[in-house]
């Protein structure tokens, strides 16, 4: 593993052991050239995905940016960071196990929403905004309005 510090590609595991979520492999890594430390993660990859954009062109799936972009859609939310990762990797297993490895990016946007809305509405709603490119207040409005339960007479 390349140290991130000085590029030397002679690093020395210290330390490892599960994640928090059992489903990764952290280690703790140590550079004799430079005495960086730095922190590594091995995950399983059950097969290489591709996601295909609106606009037709094609990239690799990229864990982190999913991880980045509900990171920020729950910040300052009453969320277990524990919880946070289990969500992340739950929907990274159900985008391996589609059984297709081209993607189109509207499934993941509706696989994160799907996640989003049974742990934190408010994370929902901030994604959805970004998701679904919210251009007036209106936009938020009507999807909130979309959120709430009928109001019955009785109420």
């Amino acid at each position: 593993m390349r140290c991130p510090f000085c590029g030397n590609v002679d690093t020395q595991v210290k330390d490892s052991r599960p994640a928090e979520d059992h489903v990764a492999i952290r280690r703790r890594r140590f550079c004799p050239a430079c005495g960086g430390r730095f922190t590594t993660y091995e995950r399983v990859q059950l097969r290489d995905l591709v996601v295909i954009k609106s606009s037709g062109k094609r990239e690799d799936f990229d864990r982190d940016k999913l991880e980045r972009s509900i990171r920020i859609s729950m910040q300052k939310r009453p969320v277990d960071p524990e919880r946070i990762d289990q969500m992340i990797s739950g929907i990274v297993r159900r985008l391996e196990s589609m059984g297709e490895t081209d993607i189109q990016s509207p499934a993941i946007g509706e696989i994160v929403m799907e996640a989003l809305a049974r742990i934190d509405t408010v994370a929902y709603v901030r994604f959805a905004s970004v998701y679904k490119n919210f251009q007036a207040a209106d936009d938020f409005e009507d999807f909130v309005h979309e959120l709430r339960p009928p109001v019955t007479k009785d109420d």
